[in-house]
């Protein structure tokens, strides 16, 4: 197997091929010679993509068995070895393997550079399992409330297992400010209005503009507080208190991310999927299916004047992207094109209708009545911070008598769609 460095070239270069061969003024025409090359290079991506995560998976056990040598704790290699089989079924001869071998043979000395670069970054650089627990405070004896990070045939390091978030507030305008007093946005909506002739010394007629305004409200947010006693602080293995400030920020992050998009606007932000009128209904049946002419008509139901602007695209749920993969134009040629991570200026995201795609999490997915998927100008969508986030390790009396220290996270945040024009559409699934 080609080391991850040649894995990652040899996908971009694939990814940068299949967007010259849907583009239609490189290949003009399609057929089944255009298709097979598009199948062969799509399986190929999945293939290179799915060595890379078997290569990661190798890594993972191999840093968790050197983690809990270096530590003097006993390894049990062959469970290691029946673990590594399980996980990379009939691949096991690869690289990943060979420096399992090599661990197994001769430890940490025996492994060759990069492997061993590859195996430290693993041990300190993994933020850990997202552990969602109803308990106020954690403990070292029952598993679930932390427990894990102590015992000694765990990870040094934990597998951070949590869905991609953040798409909206990576799209959006972000504006920080200094106070969090409301901020008015004032509107006019003038794409209807038009000038006219008059004739010689005639009066012009009266044509006053309406304007509207639309505000941007904060909300003050909270992680919730972690509670740790003072024997999981000095027991663990690893550094409880970092992965706890990482896991407050992440608690934040998601919602903050799910307010900006489906944000109701009562006692929260308004969320761009709030905030976007409806460009293309599905037909009656499409309760959860999009067609390539229902995009194309969302495309279109959004003004030329906001699709002109850069950075134009699309935003749904991963689920949704496994549908629209599938779907092809009115010549059967595919309207997707996978991304490429590097290049020049920098790389691209995934495309669809030659438009950038972004993923949320926070989307709807496709069902009766769903807005499930949006286009246009997110920019437009204001993401509205008053201060960083800021984290409180709180030693005092009431933690400190229960044998504790206490954790919290707070930010504020607002968010709304500043646009009167329709610069963001939806397209909403069928009621039935």
């Amino acid at each position: 197997m080609k080391n991850i460095h040649a894995l990652r070239e040899r996908r971009d270069a694939l990814a940068k091929q299949l967007h010259a061969l849907v583009d239609k003024d490189k290949t003009p025409t399609w057929g089944n010679d255009q298709q097979a090359a598009y199948d062969t290079a799509m399986k190929e991506v999945a293939d290179i993509d799915a060595q890379i995560k078997r290569h990661t998976d190798a890594m993972n056990l191999l840093g968790a068995g050197a983690a809990a040598a270096s530590a003097g704790q006993p390894v049990d290699e062959d469970a290691l070895r029946d673990r590594y089989t399980r996980t990379q079924g009939a691949h096991g001869n690869a690289e990943e393997s060979r420096a399992l071998r090599a661990w197994f043979a001769g430890g940490m000395a025996n492994l060759q550079a990069e492997d061993l670069q590859r195996v430290r970054a693993r041990q300190i650089g993994d933020i850990a399992n997202v552990m969602s627990m109803p308990q106020a405070a954690m403990s070292t004896t029952t598993p679930a409330e932390g427990g894990y990070t102590v015992a000694v045939e765990y990870y040094r390091q934990l597998t951070e297992a949590m869905k991609a978030f953040g798409g909206i507030l990576a799209a959006a305008t972000t504006l920080q400010t200094s106070t969090g007093a409301q901020m008015n946005f004032p509107t006019a909506d003038a794409t209807s209005e038009e000038g006219e002739i008059v004739g010689q010394n005639a009066p012009v007629t009266a044509g006053d503009t309406t304007f509207g305004n639309l505000s941007v409200d904060v909300f003050k947010y909270s992680s919730k507080k972690i509670a740790l006693p003072f024997e999981l602080i000095q027991d663990s293995m690893f550094d409880i208190e970092g992965y706890i400030n990482a896991l407050l920020a992440l608690r934040l992050g998601r919602i903050n991310s799910r307010h900006g998009t489906v944000g109701t606007g009562v006692g929260q932000p308004y969320g761009v999927v709030t905030g976007a009128a409806i460009g293309k209904a599905g037909a009656s049946g499409q309760t959860v299916t999009v067609g390539y002419d229902d995009l194309v008509d969302l495309e279109h139901s959004v003004d030329p004047i906001y699709r002109a602007a850069p950075g134009v695209g699309w935003m749904f749920h991963d689920t949704t992207l496994r549908a629209v993969r599938k779907i092809k134009d009115a010549d059967g040629r595919p309207i997707f094109v996978p991304g490429y991570e590097q290049g020049n200026p920098g790389g691209a995201p995934d495309r669809l209708l030659n438009r950038p795609i972004h993923i949320s999490q926070e989307m709807p997915v496709m069902a009766a009545n769903a807005k499930s998927i949006l286009f246009g100008d997110f920019k437009r969508y204001i993401h509205r911070k008053v201060m960083d986030l800021t984290m409180f390790r709180m030693a005092d009396s009431a933690f400190i008598l229960n044998g504790q220290i206490g954790f919290v996270a707070f930010n504020r945040m607002g968010g709304r769609l500043i646009d009167v024009g329709g610069a963001v559409k939806a397209y909403q699934n069928s009621a039935s």
